[in-house]
């Protein structure tokens, strides 16, 4: 374990130190087929309620998405995406108006009128694959811009094959990102790295990730890792192994409270790891945890 190298970003005008703690990125889903929560906050003010909460319970950005990327899921179009979006930006902007709101989306169209409304951070989960005009915006803007790393897409992403070696795949497509990002204009400093865990990943990929974040260090950009109610956590919760091998099942808590505990046991791990940022559902739960990894991190100044 070593110590997390510490950042600065733009975010609003001011400058955000990345390191001294982790930040926690609620997640806002406004969609009808989000893997956890779809359906659950496509009535606007529920949205906007909901992200008010998120902020109250420890969350420091506010991360809306209209379109769902889990494992199978059929892409939307601009106008539908902006339909869903942009009341509850408007909406968490006058509630939160300190808090800034990033918009999780593939679409240069949808990022540009996000912004208009009040987002601040650009969140792409295609790292500019899908549309390298996203960087331009960015660059107008002036937003933060997070690169996520994907393989394939949503719709076919975890049928395969895999990559054999996962982080081979993920250093030089994340280093094509970052050379898009730059070449359109976007200021080094503006970038946040996800290296994507459960998407194209095998469950094996996904601890092996974990297990070796600090490989990103190279790129001298801090890292954001979402691990958030993913299937990989679900099934090491439910007993399984990481090869898909089912060992003993546990037995006592309930399936809900068991995976509470997996997430904050992955957020800390993803912490510790070196992540400066995690991307949660339910800040309040998660928050413990963040505070234990960070006071084990400090512990080593």
């Amino acid at each position: 374990m070593n110590l997390r190298p510490s950042f600065e970003i733009k975010v609003r005008g001011s400058k955000v130190a990345l390191g001294e703690r982790t930040l926690l990125l609620g997640v806002l889903n406004v969609t009808p087929d989000s893997f956890s929560d779809g359906g659950r906050y496509l009535d606007p003010a529920h949205a906007i309620a909901h992200g008010v909460e998120m902020s109250r319970q420890g969350a420091d950005w506010i991360d809306v998405g209209g379109e769902s990327t889990r494992p199978g899921s059929r892409p939307v179009s601009a106008e539908e995406e902006l339909r869903r979006v942009l009341s509850v930006i408007r909406g968490l902007r006058r509630k939160l108006p300190n808090i800034p709101i990033s918009i999780d989306t593939t679409k240069a169209q949808v990022a540009e009128q996000a912004c208009e409304a009040g987002a601040d951070i650009l969140n792409d989960v295609s790292g500019l694959r899908f549309d390298s005009r996203l960087a331009e915006v960015a660059r107008r803007r002036g937003t933060p811009l997070i690169l996520m790393h994907l393989r394939g897409r949503p719709t076919t992403m975890q049928r395969g094959p895999f990559a054999r070696d996962i982080w081979r795949s993920i250093l030089r497509d994340l280093r094509t990102s970052i050379c898009k990002a730059v070449a359109a204009g976007v200021r080094r400093s503006q970038l946040i790295l996800d290296p994507g865990l459960g998407f194209g990943k095998t469950r094996r990929q996904n601890f092996e990730i974990l297990a070796g974040l600090e490989r990103l260090y190279r790129f001298n950009l801090p890292i954001l890792v979402g691990t958030s109610r993913k299937s990989f956590v679900r099934a090491i919760v439910a007993g399984e192994g990481l090869d898909l091998i089912r060992t003993r099942r546990t037995r006592g808590a309930s399936q809900p409270d068991r995976l509470s505990t997996g997430d904050a046991a992955a957020v800390a791990a993803a912490i510790l790891a070196g992540a400066h940022l995690v991307r949660v559902h339910d800040p309040a739960e998660i928050l413990p945890a963040v505070r234990i990894a960070d006071a084990v991190l400090a512990a080593l100044r």
